[in-house]
């Protein structure tokens, strides 16, 4: 047997670590918008949007991507399909940030977990795909946890499934969608960029920017928003031509693992029903996981 080249082992070490880096920044997200909290969550989403722009410009030029930004922002279809997503995925970051700032990010990282639960569900009703022994018990599991949440917890998860399910809208439209990862998110943000301008010039003739009176430290934090919003993207979009769907899928629960660690770590309380729904969670994590064992197997024989 011939060993594999060295060509392809240092392809599969250069995606696990772009992979890794990818997480491990999603994980640590809440951290962020933490250190902005003295901020509203409308300023920070538009700081995000704006300073998104010109991250991103600079890593497709160095990548040469700018044939790819012109052949979508030429072709009318596709362009329609940017700003639905564009939409939706500003919808994601808004309440993302809310809910890292209003003390949730239990929710928030609950709705990462049940996001490939979503994407299952929106396979049987929109493709009309058939579910699996393993995947229905994982989906009646999630169901469970998120019932005993509302019902003895006394709170719908509105946030996570608000998460899940404009997460999973976002990569339907997405996978419709034939550009890379880095021209798509460009041309969604320079869609949204005059929404943002417009708001954050409201915000500062109502004197309710706290760009305009902040400190160097707390406005170098939210031009940071560019970066921070770029470059896990980027890092995954390397990871996701690198390594097969079964290692990128199981490594996408790292995230959310990480913020329901800094939930804890920032004091949220793990209450009994808050419990029981993450441990349904992890179950059906679990069983999805094995699931995609099975099935991707035998394709790699």
């Amino acid at each position: 047997m011939s060993e594999i080249p060295v060509t392809s082992k240092q392809d599969v070490r250069d995606g696990v670590i772009a992979g890794l880096v990818a997480y491990t920044l999603w994980g640590v997200l809440p951290v962020y918008f933490k250190l902005v909290g003295s901020v509203s969550s409308s300023e920070v989403l538009a700081h995000r949007i704006i300073w998104a722009v010109p991250f991103g410009a600079l890593i497709i030029y160095f990548r040469r991507q700018w044939p790819d930004v012109l052949l979508a922002l030429r072709h009318r279809q596709m362009l329609l399909w940017l700003v639905a997503s564009a939409i939706l995925i500003a919808v994601n970051w808004y309440v993302y940030i809310v809910a890292v700032q209003t003390d949730r990010i239990f929710q928030a990282s609950l709705g990462y977990y049940i996001n490939p639960l979503i994407f299952v569900l929106a396979g049987v009703t929109i493709f009309g795909e058939t579910l699996r022994p393993k995947q229905t018990g994982a989906v009646i599991l999630a169901a469970i946890g998120v019932l005993v949440l509302t019902v003895s917890g006394g709170e719908f998860p509105w946030i996570s499934m608000a998460l899940g399910i404009s997460f999973t809208a976002y990569g339907v439209i997405r996978k419709r969608v034939v550009i890379g990862a880095m021209p798509g998110l460009f041309i969604e943000t320079l869609v949204l960029v005059p929404i943002a301008i417009f708001w954050l010039g409201w915000m500062t003739q109502a004197g309710e920017a706290a760009y305009v009176s902040a400190g160097p430290e707390l406005k170098g934090l939210l031009m940071l928003a560019g970066p921070v919003t770029v470059i896990p993207l980027m890092m995954f979009a390397v990871a996701a031509r690198r390594l097969t769907l079964a290692t990128v899928g199981f490594m996408q629960f790292l995230a959310p693992s990480m913020q329901f660690a800094t939930g804890i770590y920032y004091g949220e309380q793990l209450t009994t029903p808050r419990l029981i729904c993450f441990a349904c969670i992890w179950l059906a994590v679990i069983l999805f996981s094995m699931d995609a064992m099975r099935t991707r197997k035998p394709a790699k024989a």
